[in-house]
């Protein structure tokens, strides 16, 4: 009986620590990779960083491609500069943008 009741537990504490995660730009990071929005850069790049700042843990769910390991994707998508912003293969702007900015150009909206 101690055991179903451990199990029982766990498992409700499993399902609450699932439900709600993500932290304030969650949505909007979501739509933008919905959108087909993909932010190539570096792990070097510092304005990379700051980008990546911005959405804190949120970032993980912003479609992310690094051409320090995928260089001939990046050449094939004409990637000069980081961080580099695409929608639909086209270029929403090159540096770090505004959540106003990326909102603007993928129809999401800005946190």
């Amino acid at each position: 009986m101690k055991n179903m009741i451990l199990i029982g537990g766990l498992v409700g504490i499993l399902m609450i620590s699932g439900c709600g995660g993500g932290g304030p730009y969650k949505e909007f990071a979501q739509c933008l990779t919905k959108a087909d929005v993909v932010m190539y850069g570096t792990d070097w790049c510092g304005h990379c960083t700051d980008q990546k700042e911005m959405f804190g843990d949120d970032f993980d769910y912003i479609e992310f491609v690094d051409c320090d390991f995928h260089s001939e994707e990046c050449s094939e998508a004409g990637i000069t500069g980081y961080p580099t912003w695409l929608i639909d293969g086209e270029v929403l702007g090159r540096g770090s943008q505004t959540f106003d900015a990326l909102a603007e150009a993928s129809g999401c909206e800005a946190p």
